[in-house]
């Protein structure tokens, strides 16, 4: 099992309802986010082209920041996510600068956080809250290596791309296009 996410950016109207989920989802401090909404405009007048992308953890097989950390809080979970047991955070943000999606912040009680794909929920729930709110259905999320799972579908059937990928990090969030 190996999770993911593909997120269309064709479909992506860039409300915010995915970061508003997962603040409340997991009780994320008012001022930080574990995702966010990056706007894109490319091209000149008038052909302009405005992508809207959904973004956090990547979740990378090829993690650095799991590499970096000095205490294995940074750890790979069931599944390949990308987690930090705060309780064993000394703060000292060597993950935070060596992430190259930016997809970590220091809370408040100074311990690093970030997306963990609502893995806390995962005996209960198959998808994650940004997943579960988005009013246009553009983010999938599930197992990629289940060639029936949805995320595995579309990933088979459209073009996608991923962030950063001369970081060599191996991603496990794509962005369809």
């Amino acid at each position: 099992m190996r999770y993911g996410m593909a997120i269309d950016t064709l479909k992506c109207v860039g409300c915010g309802d995915c970061v508003v989920a997962c603040q409340t989802e997991n009780n994320v401090p008012f001022g930080y986010c574990r995702d966010w909404i990056t706007e894109t405009i490319d091209g000149t007048y008038p052909k302009v082209e405005l992508e809207f992308r959904s973004e956090r953890c990547n979740h990378c097989e090829n993690s650095p920041c799991v590499r970096c950390c000095p205490t294995g809080a940074s750890h790979i979970v069931e599944g390949g996510i990308v987690v930090v047991t705060a309780d064993k955070c000394i703060g000292c943000s060597a993950c935070i600068e060596s992430c190259p999606y930016d997809a970590r912040y220091t809370h408040p009680l100074g311990h690093v956080d970030k997306c963990t794909f609502c893995h806390h929920v995962r005996d209960y729930k198959q998808t994650t809250a940004c997943s579960a709110v988005c009013p246009t259905s553009c983010i999938y999320f599930g197992d990629l290596d289940n060639p029936k799972s949805e995320v595995s579908m579309v990933l088979k059937n459209r073009k996608f791309k991923d962030l950063a990928p001369e970081a060599g990090t191996k991603p496990q969030i794509f962005y369809l296009i």
